[in-house]
């Protein structure tokens, strides 16, 4: 199941963080389906699986170990899948905070402590989540975490980044590409982690607190309430708590927020969308042929994100849940189930006909399970929410000061250690008739009964939806009966050739169980053609002649999109392969160019020498030509000097011509050299 995940980060849905505490944008995200555009209204999913589940895959097996006996095993052991955006919305649209309840057509509708069990896999039953909160975490998130994670930061803290969790262990940026499959994302976050020299104890702390802060737990995309860290001081108490029941607990706590005040929904969303599918089924998922006996239940659906299902107005949704067909509610869908096969179901039983109290920490949320026992396989009766006298409370704010709530919700962890109360159940009733009329009284506002009729667009887009549904499921079903025939043939044949006696009893049992899988694929194929038969005949009774022809051009044009769309996709392969190919060129010329540059730098260097050793030989000859000058000076002048006496001697008064004393001889010996100008000039240059 290779599906991609709606990842979308948003604003804040709960007041767990106060105002001025750091936030950081996300940096986990995955593949990613094709995004639809922002606006008001607009619920956006703050879940990351993906990681989650590579990230624990890739721990070494001793941690693993340890991990899967806090009670997360088979939780982890689902393969993440497509986000139902619309569907999720439509949802959440119609919680109704007084009793704790979705407002369906038919009846309220509230997820169990059973849900959480069959669906998740975690356990139900055990300790409830109370322990402390503080009003700065600063001390504990150094102790259980380590010093790295507060560095930095103002005191008080009282929330952590979830990406400093990753950065780590090396996962920081991290994320599925769209074209990547589940599997080769686990090798490369197997790669990528790096535990380092941390302790075992250390790194589970740090995986399990992300795995709080972006699944179980999650309130915003980028940091967690440092409440949760609490929880793994001890992490063999780990294993002792109601895991489940505070998950539902603290989903029950944030959808109030989410479908008055907010865009977005908290807590664990993956578990709301399944629910619905098992219990109102609408064609957005599937159960996968071949997963029937996998647990939990939520690994055995698939949600293919096909564009003619998964591109769908939140506006859709509504109407479907409107007109949903009451027969075709799955009240009880665990009814085949054995025990044994999940082991949370067999610890917790004994809770799912109690009345209860779900805790969180500071949260305490009421399971008003009175108002479901058709769950239990009972008919309902009529009764009145505010007499069933209890309330819960949820205190989602930091504290100016530490809080244990084992102390404060003392009454209410004894209530739940006694097991709650008994849900009675009223023998005499027939039917759930008088609880419906009370009901569609109580909640006409919200049933809007008034537009039980729907407009004739409106209706023609409503089975344009389910025509489509229908034809992926039976193209998926077709494919599944040819491959069943092809195996079935291939049983047979070796059944017929004769191998050993040891050996045919086993290929006997194969290929009854072939024919077996192919007699239900091919049933339920019927089955599918039929109810489009159905729809056809309800089409025409609508009276819309010309839907038909609507529908064959819906049909060509959906067929060319989706054509059009694997040829992009295969255009993007092809040039994500050419991409590639550039780079390696790209790498090799870079490589040439630098080895380029060396030789020139040695080059360089090597006439940066010859130059030294020329200019050197230069200034030597010039120097031993400057010393012979100087030389050959004194005697040139000396001779000039002696030549001109007469010539200087006209003019000079002093001397006597003829018979009178002879002048004094001017020495130009003694004379100093005139400078060579020239020469220096030369020099300096």
């Amino acid at each position: 199941m290779e599906t991609n995940m709606a990842e979308e980060e948003e604003e804040v849905a709960v007041e767990d963080v106060p105002e001025g505490e750091e936030t950081e944008g996300g940096d986990e995200t995955e593949a990613e389906a094709p995004r639809r555009p922002k606006g008001k209204g607009r619920m956006r999913s703050r879940v990351t699986w993906d990681l989650c589940w590579a990230w624990y895959r890739a721990l070494p097996e001793a941690q693993q170990t340890r991990i899967s006996r806090m009670g997360f095993r088979h939780l982890l052991s689902v393969r993440p899948f497509h986000v139902d955006v619309p569907y999720l919305e439509a949802l959440r649209e119609r919680w109704e905070e007084d009793c704790k309840a979705f407002i369906m057509p038919w009846g309220h509708m509230i997820p169990t402590l059973e849900d959480v069990a069959y669906l998740t896999g975690l356990p139900v039953q055990g300790e409830p989540v109370v322990g402390q909160e503080r009003s700065d975490y600063y001390d504990d998130i150094v102790e259980l975490l380590g010093p790295e994670f507060v560095a930095g930061r103002r005191r008080p803290i009282q929330s952590i980044l979830l990406g400093s969790l990753l950065e780590a262990v090396g996962l920081r940026g991290r994320r599925r590409g769209p074209l990547e499959t589940l599997d080769e994302f686990y090798t490369e976050v197997r790669g990528a982690l790096d535990l380092g020299d941390r302790s075992e104890e250390s790194s589970i702390r740090i995986f399990v607190s992300y795995l709080f802060g972006r699944l179980l737990f999650a309130t915003q995309p980028s940091q967690m309430n440092c409440k949760f860290v609490l929880l793994l001081r001890d992490l063999a108490q780990g294993g002792r708590y109601a895991w489940g029941a505070t998950v539902l607990g603290h989903i029950f706590s944030l959808l109030p927020s989410s479908s008055r005040r907010s865009q977005s929904t908290g807590g664990f969303t993956r578990f709301l969308q399944i629910w619905g599918y098992t219990r109102f089924p609408m064609g957005r998922g599937t159960v996968v042929e071949g997963h029937q006996t996998m647990v939990p239940l939520m690994a055995r659906w698939e949600v293919a994100p096909d564009p003619r299902v998964t591109d769908r107005r939140v506006g859709d949704a509504r109407v479907v849940l409107d007109h949903y067909p009451h027969e075709q509610v799955v009240w009880t869908p665990y009814a085949g189930e054995a025990d044994a096969s999940h082991p949370a179901v067999a610890a917790s039983r004994p809770l799912f006909d109690r009345h209860l109290l779900l805790l969180c920490l500071g949260t305490c949320e009421v399971l008003y399970l009175e108002l479901v026992v058709r769950t239990l396989g009972w008919h309902q009766p009529a009764i009145e929410v505010p007499s069933l006298g209890r309330e819960g409370h949820s205190l989602r704010r930091f504290f100016a000061e530490d809080r244990d709530w084992g102390t404060d919700h003392s009454s209410t962890v004894a209530y739940w250690r006694e097991g709650g109360e008994q849900v009675v159940r009223v023998t005499d009733l027939l039917d759930s008739s008088a609880y419906m009329e009370d009901y569609r009284v109580r909640y006409a506002g919200r049933l809007r009964l008034d537009q039980r009729v729907m407009p004739e667009s409106q209706a023609i887009r409503l089975l344009e939806g389910r025509l489509a549904e229908q034809e992926v499921e039976l193209t998926r079903l077709r494919a599944e009966v040819r491959t069943l025939k092809e195996e079935l043939a291939r049983a047979r044949a070796s059944r017929d050739l004769g191998a050993s006696s040891s050996a045919q009893p086993a290929r006997g049992d194969l290929a009854d169980r072939l024919q077996d899988a192919l007699d239900r694929a091919q049933a339920r194929v019927q089955e599918l053609e039929e109810q489009a038969r159905e729809v056809g005949t309800e089409r025409q009774r609508g009276g819309v002649a010309t839907l038909q022809t609507q529908m064959k051009s819906l049909r060509l044009q959906l067929e060319a999109k989706i054509s059009g769309l694997e040829a992009e996709r295969r255009t993007m392969v092809a040039a994500m392969e050419e991409l590639r190919d550039d780079r390696a060129t790209m790498k090799g010329c870079l490589l040439e160019a630098r080895e380029r540059e060396r030789e020139a730098e040695t080059t360089r260097a090597r006439i940066a020498a010859d130059y030294e050793i020329l200019k050197d030989r230069v200034l030597k000859k010039r120097r031993e030509q400057q010393r012979q000058a100087q030389q050959a000076t004194p005697a040139r002048t000396g001779s000039a000097f002696a030549s001109l006496d007469d010539i200087l001697s006209l003019g000079d008064p002093s001397v006597v011509r003829g018979g009178g004393l002879p002048r004094l001889e001017a020495s130009t010996a003694s004379r100093p050299p005139l400078p060579d100008r020239r020469r220096e000039r030369e020099e300096e240059e």
